[in-house]
């Protein structure tokens, strides 16, 4: 049963009496609901409602240190604890970056991490993501089953976006990356960073670009970055792939549509590819209106 340590995630904690209302104050998920071996996905948006960083927020126990820790991008955590640092004010809160110390390891297909070996948590994006757990670097390395790329082929065959491989942070709103679809935006809780933009955006339907999985017909994907076309208009690029030819692209879904109801071309790196419609997608679908879209 297969598990991965996942050496590009880091680590940040936050701790002290008001850290719970701090970070519900900011991110875009109800921290409240936040609990031990009960995580939420959230992000820090711009104030123009754009994804700064996307994390898994969960809570330690005294045994580990206490407080809450942000699963997040390795590469972003100093930022990310220093960016937090800048909204303290009189918050009575302590953030560090812990990422040389502490490490994420991810479990799926059945796998279950050992007992007492860290701060576990179920992925609270979609249940097939399996369960993660946070603990000491070294024992990470230890623990890690498989090469984290065949964590990645099962997260990419899922439709689940990550940052670095599939967005860039900073450039997309939170219903680009799907974070709408995966529980990572609570559109009844208070005022967070961007909350008016992204609650517009939801009102209004106005999300017009999404990450979706495709299928390349050739069996195999083009570079990460590749541009996407479709009908000859440029109309997103492609992500991260896995073997079979399925890929994550973030894409203009009106021009996809367009091009599929005209019976134009989908093609990115001169390969031609089709929409793979993930289970958990509750926004309206390029094809439903018209191509058969297949299922994932």
């Amino acid at each position: 049963m297969p598990s991965a340590f996942l050496p590009e995630r880091g680590v940040v904690r936050v701790t002290g009496p008001d850290a719970r209302q701090f970070l519900d104050n900011l991110l875009t998920s109800d921290i409240g609901e936040v609990g031990y071996e009960k995580a939420r996905y959230a992000a820090l948006l711009t104030p123009q409602g754009k994804v700064l960083f996307d994390m898994i927020v969960s809570e330690a126990e005294e045994p580990w240190g206490g407080g809450f820790l942000l699963d997040c991008s390795r590469a972003l955590a100093p930022e990310l604890a220093k960016r937090l640092g800048f909204y303290k004010l009189r918050a009575k809160v302590e953030i560090a970056d812990i990422s040389d110390s502490a490490a994420v390891v991810v479990y799926w297909s059945e796998a279950t991490p050992p007992e007492e070996d860290g701060v576990t948590y179920a992925d609270p994006r979609l249940p097939a993501l399996g369960t993660r757990m946070i603990t000491n670097r070294e024992h990470a390395k230890e623990l890690g089953g498989v090469d984290g790329e065949a964590w990645h082929e099962h997260r990419i065959a899922l439709g689940v976006p990550e940052t670095g491989r599939d967005f860039v942070a900073g450039d997309v709103f939170p219903h680009e990356i799907d974070m709408d679809q995966f529980g990572g935006v609570d559109f009844t809780k208070g005022c967070y960073v961007g909350q008016e933009v992204v609650s517009r955006m939801e009102h209004r339907g106005t999300a017009r670009t999404r990450i979706i999985p495709v299928r390349f017909k050739e069996g195999f994907a083009p570079l990460d970055g590749c541009e996407a076309f479709a009908g000859g208009k440029s109309a997103g690029r492609i992500g991260s792939g896995a073997p079979g030819g399925i890929a994550l692209a973030l894409l203009r879904l009106d021009r996809i549509e367009d091009a599929m109801q005209a019976g134009e071309r989908l093609t990115a790196g001169g390969m031609e590819f089709e929409p793979v419609k993930p289970g958990w997608a509750r926004f309206p679908f390029p094809g439903e209106g018209g191509a058969a879209i297949p299922e994932a």
